[in-house]
Order: C-alpha cells, then structure tokens, then sequence
C-alpha cells in the first residue's frame, strides 16, 4: 500500500485555520473509506508541550502514551475518531535532540553533521515512520508557522526534499487569509500572494489555496490568486 502526503501550512498570519483544515481534509477523506492518519509538526524547540505557559500557548492535550502535544492532536482526534501516539507529534526540538543523540552515539558514522540535509533528513524519517506503522492511505501533516518565518524553514524543506523525490505522492496546501479592510471593503489577496512567493522562494509550489475571509472568495479574487499564484480557479476554496 502507497501512502500519499497532504502538507499543510499557514500564510498572513498565525491562527489561520490551519488545524481545523487537516481535521477537516482527513474527515472527508475517511468519509470516503479512506484509511487517514495526520502529524502535527510544531517549529518550536521545547521537546513537548508540557512545559509551556497554557496562557500562551493553549491547553495541553494528552494522547493514549502520555505523551503532552498541541491541542491540534486533540482536534484529530475528535474529528477521526481515532487516537494518536508520540509518533503523531514532531517538535524543532524532538528533531534536533534525535540529530544530536544520534551524532554522539557515532550514529553517522564519524562524518559532518550538518543542518541540511540532516535536519529534514530526520524530518522526513518520521514522518514515513507513521507511515510504515499506520499504513494509511493518505497521511495529512500541518506545519505549524507561518510561510516566511524561520522557525518552519526546514520542515519546509523536508518538503521540497519529499516532492522531489515523491513527485505524484506529495500534495501541498497553503491556509491563508484573504482581510477586508474597514476602509476599504475589498477583499485583498496581495498577502495571499506574498504567502505563496515565500513558499516560491522555499522550493514549493502550493497545489490548493484555502482562503480564510469573511465572505465568499468571489470569481475575480480566484482568477487573481490563480495568475498571480500559480494554481487552477478551482483549486482556490473558501474554508
């Protein structure tokens, strides 16, 4: 069985919709009798959420192993009906302290370390990790950040890397927000296309735009967001 990839990242600005997209892209996906399973990467260095300020960061969910994750792992769960492990969860800091381990148990054998390509090296090892044990159909992965920030370069990278690779098999999905000003009362995709030519500048081109707005993404911004972002007006939806 081939699993296929569904990556999916923010553009604009944080709290974007990005998790409620994955929970609502694998539910469909499982209505249709599709075996589904999701991955949150988090670009921050804490090992865990446990240890961070619930005020800032959210409340802690838990999963079955103990292990203290984003809420987003709630959110799949409740919308999947189905329950994730560690594996589920990738953090900056799991990756770099993997990496690191593995340097010191001379697990690379005496050679350089660098940051690429071993960092989206170990990036991409666990997200096939959930693969070769869940073995589903399609395994859909946010990316936490925004496109242009730096924290989620590398897991961007990874990306690249995996299409590259896994041309046909790898699917990419930009979350961004198309704002309204007061002033103005025009919807806006100019920080849509400045999102999608971070992505560009990445070595990633988004397949799907999901525009978050207050209304409806008429005809005109979908022929706009397609010339200027390189995507079919069908492939530009309203979440």
């Amino acid at each position: 069985m081939k699993t296929r990839y569904i990556f999916v990242a923010g553009g604009v600005m944080s709290s974007v919709g990005k998790g409620v997209a994955v929970s609502s892209i694998a539910k469909i996906l499982k209505s249709k009798g599709f075996r589904v399973s999701a991955v949150k990467i988090a670009p921050y260095i804490n090992v865990d959420a446990g240890t961070m300020n619930p005020l800032e960061h959210g409340e802690v969910f838990v999963t079955r192993d103990g292990t203290e994750s984003d809420q987003d792992i709630g959110n799949y769960e409740r919308f999947l009906d189905q329950n994730f492990s560690s594996q589920n969860y990738i953090t900056t800091g799991r990756v770099y302290l993997a990496v690191i381990n593995r340097e010191r148990n001379l697990g690379y054998e005496g050679r350089c370390v660098e940051v690429v390509p071993d960092i989206p090296e170990e990036v991409i090892s666990r997200i096939q990790g959930v693969s070769r044990k869940e073995r589903p159909d399609f395994l859909i992965v946010e990316i936490g950040g925004t496109a242009g920030e730096y924290q989620n370069l590398l897991f961007l990278e990874a990306v690249r890397m995996m299409k590259l690779k896994h041309q046909k098999d790898v699917v990419f999905v930009l979350v961004s927000y198309l704002p309204i000003p007061a002033m103005v009362g025009e919807m806006k995709t100019k920080p849509t296309q400045s999102a999608v030519r971070s992505l560009n500048e990445a070595g990633i081109q988004p397949d799907i735009i999901i525009a978050r707005s207050e209304r409806l993404v008429d005809k005109p911004r979908k022929r706009k967001i397609s010339v200027s972002c390189g995507v079919q007006e069908e492939d530009a939806v309203k979440l």
